[in-house]
């Protein structure tokens, strides 16, 4: 059975949802960048921070925050210029079926589903090793077996298994309460940061930045200047939240104005917290001490402030949920719109008719992720986040000069400035650090689009062409 791509790429959908079961177009500008920041600030700042600091970069930690960053403004420029022109859910999936037609758009699919389903699992180990530490500062502890994956030293990890299902059972109502609640845990969350940076400066001891780039151990990635880009490439799963926003644009009210504001404006703003929070985590404790599960509340503890680590581990709890809530959307409505399009079985893409929330796929990727988070060591999840994040934006950058030539007069309510060089720069920067990642992270992704191509060849080609025959 070959896997032909179809002679011409299908355009946008004009009304893909329409009736009772296209999904609510209630959120706007504020609730986009919320969603960001709810998704960007997470698991990387409160958890890939040390671990990355311990075993690549050392101090220069935060200049690996700093490449990341300038990585993700070119791709988040892109990525504006397509949610405005191309304003529907499914994000990069999307424009990819609008522009190269199915096979692509079904590889690059599958590819989000690696990076959103692992992101939402990488979170939810993160949030579960501060939730024991909360828990264990009043002398609660789970069992060994209860506590952590079976390459941790356990059976499950119930914790982050835990609040997986917590939050697909909040995705499964309306919108408009889950971006609620979303915005008012962000608020918390960035005032708590901003408190770990204040209290953090205070009691910094700057010779713990000596060397800022430690000396690199004879192996590539391990320290020196291969190590701060190592770094950069492990901890890029960190920006992956402006790609929630570009998902969630099918359900804004003005996308073309709200989308780029919300993608710039969230990008931005966790780009200059995880700098900050790098700098101080390493100027608190010891790099190589830093490779665990809840490096701010070890740094915490350090302190000796009993009243202010319960607090922070408390904003750490609440970043991790909501940076786990928004990776779970994003895969909900990226399992959304590859069911309309008969890729995917049909029941993926109902939405209750009451909350217009994709139920039954919100329920599927959350039973799955929720299964990986009990299961998988944090440190394969991020990098397995960190190269399917890359990949598909690699593809994003390519979809702005394919468009550019392909529909040039299209309208474009936001424009990339400088596009070519701009989309250059950013696939170049995410091939550089994708080439920094290990080879066994290679493997995995090619192990997974592997399985995506053969549930492609069973599944998604036939139905696909029913589906729009139909």
């Amino acid at each position: 059975m070959s896997l032909d791509i179809p002679d011409t790429a299908l355009g946008p959908i004009e009304n893909p949802t329409a009736g009772h079961s296209g999904l609510a177009r209630s959120l706007t500008a504020p609730g986009l960048v919320a969603i960001g920041l709810g998704a960007t600030i997470g698991a990387g700042v409160f958890v890939l921070t040390g671990t990355a600091a311990a075993q690549y970069a050392g101090p220069a930690i935060s200049l690996s925050f700093l490449i990341g960053g300038i990585a993700c403004g070119f791709v988040g420029l892109c990525y504006a210029e397509l949610a405005a022109m191309i304003p529907e859910a499914g994000s990069t999936y999307t424009y990819t079926r609008a522009c190269l037609g199915l096979l692509p758009a079904w590889i690059i699919g599958w590819d989000l589903v690696l990076e959103f389903a692992m992101a939402a699992a990488t979170v939810a180990v993160g949030w579960s090793g501060y939730a024991q530490s909360l828990a264990a500062d009043f002398g609660l502890r789970l069992p060994a077996a209860l506590s952590g994956a079976p390459g941790d030293g356990g059976l499950v990890n119930l914790p982050a298994a835990g609040i997986v299902l917590m939050l697909t059972a909040l995705l499964t109502r309306s919108t408009r309460d889950a971006s609620l609640i979303n915005g008012l845990l962000v608020a918390c969350k960035v005032a708590i940061i901003l408190a770990f940076v204040g209290v953090g400066v205070v009691h910094l001891q700057p010779a713990l930045w000596h060397p800022f780039v430690p000396d690199n151990a004879g192996a590539f990635g391990s320290y020196g200047w291969s190590g701060v880009f190592r770094g950069a490439a492990v901890v890029f799963f960190a920006f992956i939240g402006f790609e929630t926003v570009a998902t969630a644009a099918g359900e804004c009210r003005a996308p073309q104005r709200d989308a780029p504001i919300g993608l710039i404006g969230s990008l931005a703003i966790s780009a200059i917290l995880y700098v900050a929070v790098a700098a101080v985590l390493t100027g608190l404790v010891p790099y190589r001490e830093l490779d665990v599960a809840d490096p701010i509340a070890k740094a915490i503890d350090r302190l000796a402030l009993p009243s202010l680590a319960i607090v922070i581990k408390l904003g750490a709890l609440i970043g991790l949920t909501t940076s786990a809530l928004t990776a779970l959307y994003g895969q909900g409505r990226i399992f959304f719109a590859m069911a309309r399009d008969g890729l995917l079985p049909r029941l993926f893409c109902r939405v209750d008719p009451a909350t217009r929330a994709p139920v039954t796929s919100q329920v599927v990727i959350g039973l799955f992720t929720a299964a990986v988070a009990g299961l998988v060591p944090i440190d394969i999840l991020g990098e397995l986040v960190s190269i399917g994040t890359l990949l598909a934006f690699c593809l994003v950058c390519a979809l702005v000069l394919i468009l550019r030539r392909t529909q040039p007069d299209r309208p474009r309510p936001f424009r990339v400035p400088a596009a070519a060089p701009m989309a250059v720069l950013g696939i170049l920067s995410c091939l550089i650090l994708m080439a920094s990642l290990p080879a066994d992270t290679w493997i995995r992704l090619a192990v997974w689009l592997v399985i995506g191509l053969a549930i492609y060849a069973g599944y998604g080609r036939r139905n696909a062409r029913l589906s729009r025959a139909g």
